[in-house]
């Protein structure tokens, strides 16, 4: 009786010892416990998201055809929004800075810059690719209008009459006739004086008058006497009959 007690005393000692160190690796320290909730903590953070909302209009049309084919874009892809048929949107995203775009195939938009912080403060402004220091901020929630349509082609130019008209071959060509037709009625012309003028410029502006004929130049070259020689005919003496 007393081997069967003291086996069983040994065995609920060693029972005892063995649920103690147990417990005490299982129960976490107090750094340990403070680092857990830190990590909880931040990935709660990170986990929450927030609502981008906004609204696309397009002023100068009436339909709305123009809904089902236009998207929200955010960082070129990373996140996609669709409108509902008013043409508001709502997109879910977490805290950080989105350039958001609205594409649709026939229309132009100007692009915005949302910025959200962890606590949930969203500031919204033009992007500006430029000038990114340069801060212009807008209203939210977020009014896209369509600044007008997109062109994918260049318009073929039209043949128009003051394009014939201003041309530089043209405008050579007419203004001297235009000046020669005024400027006589401008000047008195009956002046003597002014008539002695007038000769004398056409005189300086005439090189002609001062160079000789090109066939008196032949003739003085080629003749051998001049234009003036004149040929000396002797008579022949006549006989008289007896």
């Amino acid at each position: 009786m007393r081997a069967i007690s003291g086996t069983l005393l040994t065995a609920l000692v060693i029972f005892g010892l063995s649920v103690l160190l147990g417990a005490e690796t299982a129960a976490p320290g107090p750094t340990e416990s403070a680092a857990a909730e830190d990590d909880g903590g931040s990935s709660g953070v990170a986990s929450q998201r927030f609502m981008v909302e906004g609204k696309v209009s397009i002023p100068f049309t009436a339909d709305q055809e123009w809904v089902p084919a236009t998207r929200v874009v955010l960082d070129g892809g990373q996140y996609l929004g669709f409108l509902r048929s008013d043409g508001s949107f709502a997109v879910s995203v977490p805290s950080g800075s989105y350039a958001i775009d609205v594409s649709h195939p026939f229309y132009l938009f100007d692009s915005v810059r949302v910025d959200i912080t962890s606590k949930g403060k969203i500031r919204a402004r033009r992007l500006n690719n430029i000038q990114p220091s340069l801060v212009l901020t807008v209203n939210y929630p977020l009014k896209v209008k369509a600044k007008g349509r997109a062109s994918y082609f260049q318009q073929r130019e039209q043949w128009r009459i003051t394009d014939f008209l201003f041309s530089p071959m043209i405008l050579t060509m007419f203004l001297p006739f235009v000046l020669l037709m005024i400027l006589p009625k401008l000047i008195n012309t009956q002046d003597p004086e002014t008539q002695r003028e007038m000769q004398q410029t056409m005189g300086i502006l005439n090189p002609k008058q001062s160079l000789p004929e090109l066939s008196e130049v032949f003739t003085k070259l080629f003749g051998g006497g001049g234009g003036n020689a004149k040929k000396v005919v002797k008579n022949k003496p006549t006989k008289k009959r007896s």
